[in-house]
């Protein structure tokens, strides 16, 4: 008989779950049960929808052959009794339980915050309701600010300025992105958007907001805006997992087949393995890789043993690509290459250990990314020029390693 699974959350997790569980053509049988109205999307593209260079339905992601239930919230879980209670008081049963209830927006501690909609033409950009809000507020807008300078502050700005909107974008960290970013690709970036229209101010929060005419930075200073879009991080949403007594520390807690109690897992952005939950794309779609092989029986020895940090952001002429070690501190007793163009915001740089690469950061041109990546997961040496694989571009390198 078919094993009964279910999803709780429709978001990229889940979608990349169902998919992979529908390849491996296993004896189960998928449910998605997703709280908003859409089928599950890409969410990571929502700035280029913000953009305008994707409609909503673009962002659509497969789900194999799985049952996706939109606009049907959990409201409780039975883990002993294996079932569920939805938003409508029904009850629904499973064999297996996967929670993927994504993260939410934080909200920073401002007076009258407690909830995003109370405050005058203030927006966050976590769903595509969020998205298809702030831009018909932004088409009316004469000015933005942006709070928070990560991956999505920086992509949301940039689409707000695609829009035609002059933009403030504000980052109490020394650098943006600086998770991911050493400071001369925070520079680097920092330069490109101010080509765009982006003012960036670093160091700087905004203590208070002023009623949806402009926000009042530490510094005294005041800016006018009657837009103001919140992009400070995000949190694991664990609420259904704490009410049914299942382990959270920040996020639910799962060992290396992702479960977090018999019959019971968890993955993506709510799950939290080894210390240390992940908002990262690649690492959800790793999880659902390694669960959907257990489950189905394809390999029911499959581990999920970490991921190694990798993130992208390709908006217009604003990109960049990092992963793994490298930002400013793992740089010690390491041989570090960089190439830098200050004038066209173009930065690139290789972290070396041996003859192995642990890590890189490139900003302003990505024609390389996909073979540095390669290199570095796949762990082989590097050769003696390790220079080239900033300067050369991939099709290149292959003709010349073709050569006789």
């Amino acid at each position: 008989m078919s094993r009964r699974i279910a999803v709780v959350g429709a978001g990229m997790a889940a979608a990349r779950l169902a998919q992979q569980l529908a390849a491996h053509a296993g004896p189960t049988e998928t449910t998605l049960y997703g709280a908003e109205p859409h089928a599950p999307y890409n969410r990571a593209l929502l700035a280029d929808a913000l953009a305008g260079r994707f409609r909503a339905d673009a962002l659509a992601l497969p789900t194999g052959d799985a049952k996706v239930r939109t606009g049907t919230e959990v409201v409780a879980v039975d883990v002993r009794g294996r079932a569920l209670t939805l938003a409508d008081g029904s009850r629904e049963t499973y064999d297996d339980l996967v929670l993927a209830t994504g993260a939410e927006p934080v909200l920073p501690p401002l007076p009258g915050l407690a909830d995003v909609k109370q405050a005058e033409g203030v927006h966050t950009l976590r769903s595509l309701a969020d998205c298809a809000t702030l831009a018909r507020h932004a088409d009316n807008a004469t000015r933005a600010v942006v709070i928070g300078g990560g991956v999505l502050g920086v992509g949301t700005a940039w689409a707000l300025a695609a829009r035609g909107l002059p933009v403030d974008l504000l980052h109490r960290g020394p650098y943006l992105v600086e998770r991911q970013l050493d400071s001369l690709a925070g520079a680097a970036l920092r330069t490109a958007l101010a080509g765009l229209g982006v003012t960036v101010h670093l160091g700087e929060h905004a203590p208070a907001l002023d009623g949806g005419s402009g926000v009042t930075l530490t510094s005294g200073r005041r800016l006018d805006a009657d837009l103001v879009v919140l992009t400070c991080g995000v949190r694991p949403r664990t609420g259904l997992a704490r009410a049914a007594g299942l382990p959270v520390r920040r996020g639910v807690l799962v060992d290396d087949t992702l479960a977090c109690a018999p019959h019971t897992y968890a993955l993506g952005d709510c799950a939290e393995h080894r210390a240390a939950p992940y908002a990262l794309a690649t690492t959800a779609w790793e999880q659902a890789d390694v669960l959907a092989a257990r489950l189905s029986g394809a390999d029911p020895e499959a581990r999920y043993t970490g991921s190694r940090p990798l993130t992208r952001l390709t908006a217009g002429p604003v990109e960049y690509a990092a992963f793994g070690a490298c930002y400013d501190a793992a740089e010690e007793g390491a041989d570090v290459l960089r190439i830098g163009d200050a004038t066209r915001g173009a930065y690139k740089k290789l972290v070396l250990r041996g003859d192995r690469i642990v890590g890189a950061v490139l900003v302003g041109d990505l024609a390389t990314a996909g073979t540095l990546t390669r290199a570095c997961l796949s762990g082989r040496p590097v050769g003696p020029d390790p220079l080239s694989l900033l300067t050369v571009p991939p099709s290149a390198r292959v003709r010349e390693e073709s050569r006789p």
